[in-house]
């Protein structure tokens, strides 16, 4: 069924079910994981008596939980719907009659066809029309129809005003992205930093933009986890780019830009408060980090591509190979 309601999917799935949902599951591969762990971060640190879980496809296929039962919630994302691994995590939701909700931009392909639920979304869509925010969009509603959510009417307004942040963010930031690419575009290595929602958006422009895209060698480091072994190759030749959050985890973010203000040159800061999202009211802001920064680091990955003369759709082994 196509539907780009969350609210309405969600109450068509709790009145097929009396009411009753015990956990959620977002499973996906590569930048679509990413891309669904905005929404787990705020259903698992909401919600009181939800299991919530992230799974990436193959190991949710080979590993499946054996708490997967009809009232399930299995969530997957796939932009063209062809991931053989994510189309066969929702069909494994529908064999057990989990509730399966299908994101992708292709409401007709293979991913579609196992979804209970189709969320379609569009190529160049606002931010807020995206498959991240869909799937937060759906976490929110999951958690308030279920167990009620304070801050229901606050995560509402979010919505409303993140499209206008973003864009006055990515103007602000062209200059700085163009910068920036210029600057680093021969180096080989680029690590990158965050936490809390941010956390997988760091890890998604690692894997999917500088790795598949650019061919340049990155890993993610959580700010929690910086000072537990990896503040060791820190250097004055070493890129780093940190995700400085706005909300509960900033503090994380704080203690790791300290250190390397002390011991790297190499640091390029994207901070959620100077590009406006304290907009938002305070109680739900650190849930719309990741639709920010996302979008702001969409102009840093294409002034890098054209820096470099590397277009971000080559490909050395991707859609070439049997793999």
């Amino acid at each position: 069924m196509a539907c780009c309601c969350p609210k309405s999917i969600i109450e068509d799935i709790l009145k097929a079910r009396d009411g009753v949902v015990e956990n959620v599951y977002f499973v996906a591969c590569g930048g679509s994981y990413a891309g669904l762990y905005p929404a787990k971060f705020f259903l698992q640190s909401e919600a009181k008596k939800l299991r919530v879980d992230h799974y990436t496809a193959n190991e949710f296929c080979h590993a499946t939980p054996k708490s997967l039962n009809k009232n399930s919630i299995v969530i997957t994302q796939s932009h063209s719907g062809t991931t053989p691994e994510t189309v066969r995590a929702a069909k494994i939701a529908q064999e057990v009659g989990a509730a399966s909700i299908t994101i992708t931009f292709d409401d007709q392909s293979p991913l579609a066809k196992n979804g209970d639920y189709v969320m379609k979304y569009e190529a160049g869509a606002p931010t807020s029309m995206g498959g991240t925010a869909f799937a937060l969009k759906l976490a929110t509603e999951i958690l308030n129809q279920v167990e009620g959510y304070e801050f229901y009417e606050s995560m509402k307004t979010g919505f409303e005003r993140i499209d206008g942040i973003v864009k006055n963010a990515k103007e602000f930031l062209t200059p700085r992205a163009k910068k920036f690419a210029e600057e680093y575009k021969d180096e080989k290595l680029i690590y990158m930093m965050g936490s809390g929602a941010n956390y997988h958006t760091a890890y998604s422009f690692a894997i999917c933009l500088l790795m598949e895209m650019q061919w340049i060698n990155s890993s993610a480091i959580h700010s929690g986890e910086y000072f537990h072994g990896p503040f060791e190759i820190t250097d004055r030749n070493t890129p780093f780019i940190i995700l400085m959050s706005e909300g509960r985890t900033r503090p994380l973010d704080q203690r790791a830009l300290d250190f390397l203000k002390q011991y790297a040159e190499k640091l390029i800061i994207l901070d959620a408060k100077e590009l406006g999202l304290e907009t938002i009211d305070d109680c739900v802001s650190e849930f719309f980090n990741p639709l920010l920064m996302g979008a702001a680091l969409g102009n840093y990955s294409y002034e890098l591509s054209i820096a470099r003369k590397h277009p971000l759709s080559t490909r050395r082994y991707m859609w070439k190979l049997q793999y």
